[in-house]
């Protein structure tokens, strides 16, 4: 009997991608073994796990930069992941990674983001004992939460990209090895990341009046271009060519590409994130996911989404769990049924 159609896609693998890249048939494997698929190769699996998953569809609904815009071409949780995969995988296949690895890391790399965005996230952090950050909810998402407590089974390097794909305001590239993902294809989501959303933010913060473009320090335009599109251009570019310069063994940017996206990442937190227009916003958001965290450790969560933790006072976990996987309007609504009062109905 011939070779399976997975079995042909593995041989390319091994043929056409770089030796820097983290081949299908070498994952290190799933937190459980399960029977390898005919057709598509581990990855592949993977990304179309996260693909069909609950908590990828509830990304639509959860805040990026501006809480429940009223326009219809804002940046959503859903749409910012979709834009890290495209220029991710774009990176990946001109430096002959994995495609498919990446992909998987990209679209799953935010579902454990809360409501609201990163207000949302500093609630948790403050409430749930231990601290709360999205990137190890995103893991817990995977592992154990969905699939009605089965988790997804995903292979270890998707894991791994999951995990280690945040960086805050630290360096994008940092020295120290153990601060990035083991793979390539991790590394390039985490830049893929910065550079999807100090594009997309500042494009939405125009969009919203929030700032001008022409406040912009005049060399961000100079060196990245006066549009969009040629901004996220520079960037790809001076990626994958600064490190095909480099031999392709690591992942790296030109000091004055990488010193100028820096640059736009602090003007966007001076100007947009912490900017009272947006701020104020947050801090009613920040009241919405406080009370309600404190009313389910109080009432326990509901029968029908406690999932494997028991149904009552005081469990923590459950709490920050049903929390942290609602939508901006599930709990605006939630929060309204709660704490609202409700108009009688007089007969």
């Amino acid at each position: 009997m011939g070779r399976t159609i997975r079995e042909e896609m593995e041989a390319n693998e091994a043929k056409i991608l770089s030796p820097y890249a983290c081949l299908s048939k070498k994952s290190r494997g799933r937190l459980r073994p399960e029977p390898e698929c005919d057709i598509r190769v581990a990855f592949q699996r993977d990304r179309d796990r996260i693909i069909h998953c609950k908590s990828f569809r509830r990304l639509k609904y959860k805040t990026q930069v501006f809480l429940a815009p009223a326009g219809d071409h804002y940046r959503t949780r859903l749409t910012h992941v979709f834009e890290v995969s495209q220029i991710a995988r774009t990176v990946a296949v001109a430096l002959k990674l994995n495609g498919h690895l990446t992909e998987a890391i990209a679209l799953g790399h935010d579902l454990g983001h809360t409501p609201f965005g990163h207000a949302g996230e500093s609630v948790l952090n403050d409430l749930y004992p231990g601290g709360f950050q999205h990137y190890k909810q995103s893991l817990r998402v995977i592992d154990i939460l969905e699939n009605n407590g089965k988790g997804l089974n995903l292979n270890f390097e998707v894991r791994d990209g999951i995990s280690m794909h945040y960086k805050g305001r630290k360096e994008i590239l940092p020295l120290e090895l153990s601060e990035l993902p083991t793979t390539m294809e991790g590394r390039v989501v985490r830049v893929a990341d910065i550079i999807a959303y100090v594009n997309h933010d500042l494009d939405d913060a125009v969009r919203a009046e929030i700032i001008m473009e022409e406040q912009l320090p005049s060399y961000v335009g100079e060196k990245l271009g006066k549009t969009h599109s040629q901004r996220i251009n520079t960037m790809v570019r001076d990626l994958i060519y600064t490190t095909l310069e480099q031999g392709g063994a690591r992942l790296t940017m030109s000091p004055e590409i990488m010193s100028v996206i820096t640059d736009l990442r602090g003007f966007l937190y001076e100007n947009v994130y912490e900017t009272h227009k947006v701020h104020d916003d947050f801090i009613k958001a920040m009241k919405v996911v406080r009370e309600l965290y404190q009313y389910f450790l109080e009432n326990g969560v509901p029968q029908d989404v406690a999932g494997h933790h028991a149904n009552t006072s005081g469990d923590h976990r459950a709490v920050c769990d049903f929390v942290a996987g609602m939508t901006d309007r599930y709990a605006l609504d939630l929060y309204k049924e709660i704490f609202l009062p409700k108009p009688w109905a007089v007969m």
